[in-house]
């Protein structure tokens, strides 16, 4: 089968498609044939050996943790799947014609493969931030970096929740944000002024990773109440810095009733092939993106 793997820690141009062996679903697992794979910023934190403490590699490496596809192996003890199930879900080296997935749901009724890739990761990401930084229905929660996947499911599980959202984004997304029920303003100078005339700020999330940390922790008066998933350096500041996956199976059965009740949309940016994944990791390092980025396979 074709993947796209790396043997070097490294820019993009590590990345290539090579020829490897088909991986097999172990016990509690499920194999698929892979139709899209979700782009996550944590897929180029991996190939440039940023994340090894919390996500040991073993070189060649495979890429990605997304996708969703048709089901064509079960492991011993998964019951509830058979083969021609379309799921998405979790697993491993996703960039891929076929790939193991270690957590996973029926994709609900009328979602594309390519739209469902881009769920798993970043609904996990979104519900275990909200509930890490202690927003409750009735507060603020001030999002820097809001128009991208996780700060797009955010907004909506916050809008879900009876929290109120002010979220930062480029000139270019503020009526994307405004969309998702969030009040919206620009980053760059002057943006905490801006924000403070929006109203007090309870909490805040910084989803870029821009160095906006230490004004988030003055806006919110309580470092605490202050989670990154992007600035490898707040927690200098007292700011939980949270980069540890959660429970994805919870995160995928609530994906699947917001998504289903029509209260949980994440767009599609843009979509690349197996052999543009290089493309796709430079686009997401980028940023600014409204949405998802995935890979179709």
């Amino acid at each position: 089968m074709k993947k796209v793997s790396f043997a070097e820690f490294g820019g993009p141009e590590v990345l290539e498609v090579v020829d490897a062996e088909e991986p097999h679903a172990g016990p509690g697992q499920v194999r698929i044939a892979v139709r899209a794979a979700g782009v996550n910023p944590a897929d180029w934190r991996v190939r440039q050996g940023q994340v090894l403490k919390a996500h040991p590699v073993e070189l060649p490496s495979g890429v990605g943790i997304d996708a969703s596809g048709v089901v064509d192996e079960v492991g011993e003890g998964v019951e509830e799947v058979k083969a021609g199930d379309h799921v998405f879900g979790e697993g491993s080296s996703t960039y891929a014609e076929f790939a193991v997935l270690s957590a996973w749901a029926r994709m609900p009724e009328g979602l594309s493969f390519e739209e469902a890739a881009g769920y798993p990761a970043v609904v996990e990401t979104a519900l275990r931030i909200i509930g890490q930084v202690g927003v409750r229905a009735g507060q603020t929660l001030l999002v820097s970096g809001a128009s991208g996947g996780v700060g797009s499911a955010v907004l909506q599980i916050a809008r879900e929740r009876g929290i109120k959202v002010i979220g930062t984004a480029g000139a270019a997304n503020q009526d994307y944000l405004r969309g998702l029920g969030a009040l919206a303003t620009t980053y760059g100078e002057g943006w905490v002024e801006r924000v403070r005339r929006l109203g007090p700020v309870d909490a805040a999330l910084d989803l870029a990773g821009t160095g906006v940390i230490r004004e988030l922790v003055e806006l919110t008066g309580d470092p605490g109440k202050v989670v990154s998933i992007a600035d490898l350096g707040a927690p200098e500041h007292g700011v939980r810095f949270a980069g540890v996956a959660g429970d994805m199976d919870d995160a995928l059965a609530e994906a699947v009733r917001l998504i289903s009740r029509g209260r949980l949309h994440i767009p599609i940016a843009k979509s690349y092939t197996l052999h543009e994944a290089a493309q796709a990791h430079i686009d997401s390092h980028a940023g600014h993106t409204r949405g998802r980025r995935v890979v179709i396979v």
